[in-house]
């Protein structure tokens, strides 16, 4: 049987929290799965992951694409072509080893807004490192971007992202609805995250949507974002990795 990784893809609005999130997910499956191999990838330009997980990445995704063009435009057609055949090893190169996990990361697009070169070769790389690893965890761009370029096609598990704010609510109902027709995915879900008053949950209208976990706002988590400090080093009581927790024992993970 083919070994088919678990690709775990977070997606939301902007500022709800999904690279905290990732980050706490990654934490969770590390220590759960010592013995795994597990990839984090930074799919959002705004390259929080990489700080959140205390990672320096020296190359990303953008960089080898940006070397690859470099040599079309100068006219180098040879460099250019080796270079796309050798983009196996190029990424291997950009993907950072740690004790535990993997990192890659997507990195800034070459001009502002323009993100759908560099997702395209994003969905292919997906593809192309996923098979190597058991466990993959995405942080998505903010918005539907990558879900409407089918970036996010062959994820597992595709997880919504949002706060208890009315548009947090709209904009994970909006991708879900596009994903239906745009991504193969084994299971979908909801975390409501950075939530004051837990009443407010059930009357958020999420239909249909699976609700796989509630979490507070987190006072460690804010501590640890104005340190500086890594999340993989939150405690284990802390409301942002006990409801990752929670999450993942409600997708079986």
């Amino acid at each position: 049987m083919k070994h088919k990784p678990k690709i775990y893809a977070l997606t939301g609005k902007g500022g709800v929290g999904k690279t905290s999130v990732s980050a706490a997910l990654v934490k969770i499956l590390t220590e759960k799965y010592p013995d795994k191999k597990i990839l984090a990838i930074d799919a959002d330009p705004a390259i929080g992951l990489a700080t959140a997980l205390g990672i320096r990445a020296s190359l990303t995704l953008n960089d080898i694409r940006n070397e690859i063009v470099a040599h079309v435009e100068d006219g180098n057609s040879k460099a250019a072509m080796e270079l796309i055949s050798e983009s196996r090893y190029k990424i291997a190169e950009a993907i950072v080893e740690t004790d535990s996990f993997a990192f890659l990361a997507i990195g800034r697009p070459e001009s502002a807004g323009c993100y759908c070169r560099i997702n395209a070769y994003l969905k292919e790389v997906i593809t192309m490192v996923a098979d190597q690893f058991d466990y993959v965890v995405i942080d998505g761009e903010a918005g539907i971007e990558q879900i409407n370029r089918r970036v996010m096609e062959k994820v597992t598990h595709l997880l919504l992202v949002t706060d208890t704010s009315k548009k947090g609510v709209e904009v994970i109902k909006t991708i879900a609805r596009v994903a239906s027709g745009m991504v193969s995915y084994d299971e979908l879900g909801v975390i409501v995250n950075r939530v004051e008053d837990m009443s407010r949950v059930d009357k958020l209208g999420l239909a249909n949507l699976k609700l796989l976990a509630a979490i507070a706002s987190d006072p460690i988590l804010a501590e640890y974002d104005f340190e500086g400090r890594s999340l993989l080093e939150l405690p284990g009581d802390s409301a942002a990795v006990r409801g990752a927790e929670r999450a993942l024992e409600n997708l079986g993970g």
